[in-house]
């Protein structure tokens, strides 16, 4: 994609703390599809948060970073480069005569606006990702992050929310916006939307994500403990991913007598586990509007999920679909409907996919920020507008 005729040629910095999870993934995709358009970009990172894949991560975007990669110490919580970091991006900024300037996160939103305060000239932009959504406002962090976010919103021109939910969230958590906000939803490329080829031995059911509780993996132990398929044998699962739960997964796992019908892969791409079973399983008890509800679908996966946090917003007229949070009987039941009827469940995708194919693309993603950092009047209401 180039430029449009009547389309400038921006200079932009992407700021964040680490490139991990779903908030890198939409910089990457920003980053790749921005510079396709034929606008110069420049991306901020930690150097406090690396790990084995970072710098590969890193090396892969850098052809697509016209203006480099530039690190900073981005502290977790709160420490030393919170005070030298805002004015090292603020030169920053001045220097390569950046036009917009993008924080994602609660680190990378507070390193951008901060730079304004110490004299970027750069238009800030903000998308919390969660971020600061997640800290509990009963406590000593919440209290503070949430003041912060108050105290800088004066320092903001627009702020994007992914979701409608985000947006709720926000006002109701720290403050309506002051400044001009939209909502956009995070999209796929076009590669996504390609089958994958399920495994002639595959499993009934894959759950790709990180091993923690928020993400229902208990639930989920829980519902499949007793689901068998219409010929009486017993239901199967592979999960894909890592995380701080593990261990207790796999105790859990050994006590109701699952290890031989659930495989653990540990990390893998979400694509070769979606090759390995016939249903994904999404059981998250909070998410904002998570990829991979998304890739799942866009691979041709039925997906059985919660409704929870923005994934209404992705399902549409097809919530009703949806299950209860942290409830294993209604998971169970609509494990078991899946398995009883796979005709029907790939019919309900086949749905799904095409509704995800029109409305959450990195394309129409794309459009619609280049569109708010040109400063332009959306055209579609329904897709962007006022929280």
């Amino acid at each position: 994609m180039v430029l449009g005729v009547a389309e400038k040629p921006m200079r932009i910095l992407q700021v964040m703390r680490a490139p991990v999870g779903g908030l890198f993934r939409h910089v990457a995709d920003l980053t790749r599809a921005l510079s396709a358009r034929g606008h110069s970009i420049g991306l901020i990172v930690d150097t406090l948060a690396n790990d084995g894949q970072t710098e590969s991560r890193l090396a892969e975007l850098e052809p697509h970073a016209a203006l480099g990669i530039h690190r900073y110490p981005m502290p977790r919580v709160l420490g030393r480069g919170d005070l030298t970091t805002p004015f090292a991006v603020s030169g920053l900024a001045r220097r390569l005569d950046i036009d917009i300037m993008h924080g994602h996160g609660a680190k990378g939103g507070f390193y951008a606006r901060l730079a304004k305060l110490a004299g970027a000239r750069a238009e800030i932009f903000y998308t919390p990702h969660g971020g600061v959504l997640h800290f509990d406002p009963r406590g000593m962090s919440g209290r503070l992050f949430h003041a912060l976010e108050r105290r800088l919103m004066g320092f903001t021109n627009t702020i994007i929310f992914e979701s409608a939910f985000a947006g709720e969230a926000y006002s109701r958590l720290i403050a309506a916006p002051s400044c001009r906000s939209a909502i956009i939803h995070n999209g796929l490329v076009d590669t996504e939307f390609e089958p994958v080829t399920i495994r002639p031995d595959a499993a009934d059911f894959v759950f790709v994500g990180e091993l923690r509780a928020l993400k229902g993996i208990f639930p989920l132990v829980e519902a499949l403990a007793p689901l068998k398929r219409p010929d009486g044998t017993p239901a199967t699962l592979v999960m894909a991913g890592d995380g701080p739960d593990r261990a207790e997964l796999e105790t859990r796992l050994e006590q109701a007598g699952l290890t031989k019908r659930v495989t653990l892969l540990g990390s893998r791409p979400a694509r070769e586990a979606f090759a390995q079973a016939r249903c994904a399983v999404v059981p998250s008890l909070a998410e904002s509007l998570p990829y991979i509800v998304l890739e799942a679908a866009a691979a041709g996966l039925p997906v059985i999920t919660t409704g929870v946090g923005g994934i209404p917003e992705i399902f549409g007229p097809y919530a009703q679909r949806l299950i209860p949070a942290g409830d294993p009987e209604a998971l169970r039941a609509a494990m078991g409907a899946v398995l009883a009827a796979p005709d029907a469940a790939i019919a309900d995708m086949q749905l799904l996919r095409a509704r995800v194919s029109e409305h959450f693309s990195v394309g129409r993603m794309t459009e619609a920020i280049a569109g708010l950092y040109r400063g332009d009047p959306h055209k579609d209401p329904n897709r962007l507008h006022r929280v």
